[in-house]
């Protein structure tokens, strides 16, 4: 499968986050900004249960020790959040699963 390039980009206040060096970067990567406003309210939503997740099944129960062991931790834990973790929203399946399907819809649809 060939490789695809995701990037949520929650709207931010700060201004290093709107400012013409940063989103240039984005742009020469080919990355889609939406910054109009549209949705923000149900982006924060999932991005809040996103982090409620991340604390509450791997940060408070491994209390890391360090930095770099907290990085390898959530990397493992996002690697099972969307390859093994069932999600209710998602019917019972993982992100992988989901997402996957869409790609070859849309291949199929090219």
């Amino acid at each position: 499968m060939e490789s695809l390039k995701y990037l949520i980009l929650i709207r931010v206040r700060n201004r290093q986050f709107t400012s013409d060096d940063f989103t240039k970067v984005l742009k020469d990567n080919d990355i889609q900004i939406s910054m109009d406003g549209k949705g923000r309210w149900v982006d924060n939503v999932f991005i809040e249960r996103l982090w409620r997740s991340l604390k509450y099944e791997d940060i408070y129960l491994k209390a890391y020790e360090s930095i770099s062991k907290a990085r390898l931790g959530f990397t493992e834990y996002f690697r099972f959040y969307n390859e093994e973790r069932r999600h209710q929203s998602l019917d019972r399946q993982t992100p992988d699963q989901v997402y996957g399907a869409c790609i070859v819809e849309w291949n199929k649809a090219a």
